[in-house]
């Protein structure tokens, strides 16, 4: 796996995105069957920027910038800091695992064999909100510590002009100046729990950072987030004209896809004669159909869809826009029907079939075969599960 991460090491983002697409294919099932992922995650990006779904709880956002500073006090050279950081967090595990709270401790059961380091899921999220100074990858930063060691040293004897100490100073910052400091124990002693001043930090960075997104506006307005969906929030009336248009559209589009994750995974029971799971999926679909917001669907503006989404950070190919925008039109003419529908059949299996190629569950008897019975079988949140999470963290600390 080494080898094959080694071209985007340059790219934290890229390499972060790789790292869930490859969680999601380890799982049993791949989440994205019909290609929705870009349009899925360009949501996510817009609403909840820095957020990611392998992230668990936020203090790691201390945590990582905690344990390379103590590294970089003891001035670990470049060839040691590596494995000198995956000791520490290694060591952080059983430390976090003394604690009252064990929920979301990473490598909790894998321990020393542990293969993707906390700082390695955290670490595009520490650099969209700030935390991170340095407009390095993880592997960068480790390769060029050695320089930012020579930098600091030269900035201590620096007699230039003040505009030339600002750019030295600047080159040489890797973490935030204000970012607090660790509890006097740590990290012997560690936990979840945030203090209050690491929280309000958390907001500031936010609203620095990240100022127009959703995740700004609930980190910095505590609020009820017990909610299925950020849609669904009591505080909807209350949101801004730009984060109600996100919500309503990302609503939209995951109500609608449902519909199309249903009908192919009905498609796959009905060819490997699972007459069960056919039924379960066809009473699903019904359930879908009698609820889907129709009036709300047939005012939908896709174009305004694609300005919302196309050209955020995510490629949104044509075949997936007309894909969208087909499933979109039949859902509108007859929503009920869908399930036996000729068109509407053939459009999910075209659908996959070009997404999966030679992998697709229709053509390749033995992934039929290794099919679960159960592909994405959910409505798009769009991260929501994992955000409450973290914001659950964030309001325990102003408490």
């Amino acid at each position: 796996m080494q080898s094959f991460l080694a071209w985007i090491d340059h790219d934290s983002k890229a390499r972060e995105q790789t790292l869930e697409i490859i969680s999601k294919f380890q799982a049993k099932e791949s989440r994205d069957e019909l290609g929705l992922g870009a349009i899925r995650d360009s949501f996510a990006d817009r609403l909840f920027p820095g957020t990611s779904t392998i992230q668990t709880r936020l203090r790691y956002m201390f945590f990582i910038p905690w344990t390379y500073k103590k590294l970089e006090e003891e001035r670990v050279p470049a060839k040691e800091i590596a494995q000198r950081d995956r000791d520490e967090e290694i060591a952080l595990i059983d430390s976090l695992a003394s604690s009252k709270d064990t929920s979301g401790i990473i490598g909790i059961e894998a321990r020393a064999m542990l293969k993707r380091l906390p700082s390695s899921i955290y670490w595009a999220g520490l650099g969209k909100w700030g935390i991170r100074v340095i407009p390095y990858s993880q592997e960068e930063y480790h390769r060029h510590i050695d320089q930012i060691y020579m930098i600091r040293d030269r900035l201590k004897k620096a007699k230039e002009e003040d505009s030339q100490i600002f750019d030295l100073a600047r080159s040489g910052q890797t973490w935030h100046p204000r970012l607090p400091d660790p509890p006097k124990d740590y990290p012997k002693k560690a936990s979840f729990k945030l203090t209050y001043e690491e929280s309000e930090f958390i907001q500031d960075c936010l609203l620095k950072k990240c100022e127009d997104s959703f995740l700004s506006y609930l980190a910095n307005n505590p609020q009820d987030i017990n909610a299925n969906y950020p849609w669904e929030l009591p505080g909807y009336g209350r949101f801004n004209e730009l984060h109600k248009e996100l919500l309503r559209h990302a609503w939209l589009f995951s109500e609608t896809m449902y519909g199309a994750v249903l009908s192919y995974n009905y498609q796959l029971s009905t060819l490997r004669g699972e007459t069960e799971w056919s039924e379960d999926y066809k009473k699903e679909f019904e359930k879908w159909a009698d609820n889907i917001p129709l009036d709300e669907i047939n005012k939908w503006d896709l174009n305004r869809l694609w300005e919302l989404t196309v050209g955020h950070g995510h490629t949104i190919t044509g075949n997936t826009k007309l894909f969208v925008v087909s499933w979109v039109k039949l859902v509108r003419k007859n929503h009920e029907g869908l399930l036996e529908d000729k068109k509407a059949i053939e459009l999910v299996k075209k659908r996959e079939e070009k997404v999966k190629r030679h992998r697709s569950r229709f053509n390749n008897k033995k992934a039929l075969e290794q099919w679960s019975g159960a592909s994405g079988t959910y409505r798009l949140d769009y991260r929501w599960g994992r955000v409450k999470v973290l914001l659950k963290d964030l309001y325990m600390g102003l408490e």
